[in-house]
């Protein structure tokens, strides 16, 4: 199989679960309120899987559509990366089930990756080099989370931020050069894994009665260091990948942010010099949903005509790890 001149995303796929949990509804159980949400995320509701709603459950619903919408059959897909922190099992892999759920090859290569809210760019990247290679035709790249199964419903400084969902793209080979994924920027600051982890429940720490009691098996963060990290990391990979293709931030015609908080969205329109409107802004509906994020919005941006052949988008993210990463494509 030859190698193509160019990788390029070839449909779109997304789901949410039906239940909408609202600030108000929050407010009635935890010490908040919608305005205190509101005004310090941009957050004013959420989806919530059902009771027995899996993590692959999700990413076969958004696969189903993004294959679809690729025109595709499933024997044609050969790769199935998910990116995930919140897997149905700690092993084996959310990718093995949604293979089988979905009904691809068994010769479908299948795993996970995890670099949090980062997933879906450091996914999109190991995808195209894959298909780069000549070795694979077409991959399926899966965002999916259910991360209302890590949080703690008691911590009002987390529980409010996040929500469940997923996000799927088609990824396959094409003869014309200079269309698709451009290129990346990936990186991460390692040192800083306390801000933002799971403490209990890997080899480090396994699952105790105490641990349990203590609720190391929820998500913690340091809130405010983690928003400086963030705007750091992304305006840096926004910067560098502008930078190697020699592109002025005003040729984007949409960027597609992590849906983590409109302050930094704004930061990093302010540092683009980049109006707000220019930004796909969907997490006032669904929250943050770490590797889901960014490809439910980008299927929200294309089926909402947002983005157009021909345009530049911009992907950037930032997640625990502490992990970044952009993506520059043209459609």
């Amino acid at each position: 199989m030859s190698s193509p001149a160019s990788t390029v995303i070839l449909g779109t796929g997304a789901y949410a679960p039906a239940r909408v949990l609202t600030n108000a509804e929050l407010a009635l159980t935890i010490e908040t309120s919608d305005e205190w949400i509101r005004t310090r995320s941009g957050i004013r509701e959420r989806h919530i899987a059902a009771p027995g709603e899996t993590t692959s459950d999700m990413a076969v619903h958004a696969a189903r559509l993004a294959i679809a919408d690729a025109k595709l059959q499933l024997a044609d897909i050969d790769l199935l990366i998910v990116a995930t922190i919140t897997p149905d099992l700690p092993m084996p892999a959310t990718a093995c089930i949604v293979q089988h759920k979905l009904g691809l090859a068994t010769s479908t290569a299948c795993f996970d990756l995890n670099a949090a809210c980062s997933g879906f760019i450091y996914a999109l990247d190991t995808a195209s080099a894959m298909i780069g290679s000549g070795r694979y035709r077409h991959a399926l790249v899966i965002g999916a989370e259910k991360l209302s199964s890590i949080v703690d419903w008691k911590d009002r400084t987390t529980c409010v931020l996040f929500g469940d969902g997923a996000g799927a793209v088609v990824v396959g080979g094409s003869a014309q050069p200079n269309i698709g994924l451009l290129g990346t920027k990936l990186g991460a600051y390692g040192d800083c894994v306390d801000l933002l982890c799971i403490p209990g429940g890997g080899s480090n720490a396994p699952a105790t009665a105490a641990s349990l009691a203590g609720g190391d098996h929820f998500l913690k963060m340091k809130g405010k260091e983690v928003f400086k990290y963030a705007v750091r990391g992304m305006e840096e990979a926004a910067r560098d990948i502008l930078e190697q293709h020699a592109i002025p931030a005003h040729q984007i015609a949409l960027v597609i942010p992590h849906q983590a908080n409109l302050r930094i969205i704004e930061a990093i329109a302010q540092y683009l010099e980049l109006p707000l409107e220019r930004f796909f802004v969907n997490l006032d509906r669904y929250g943050n949903t770490s590797a889901a994020s960014i490809p439910i919005a980008l299927d929200e941006a294309r089926r909402s005509g947002r983005i157009k052949s021909g345009d530049l988008t911009l992907l950037v993210a930032f997640g625990a790890g502490l992990t970044y990463g952009s993506a520059l494509l043209r459609w």
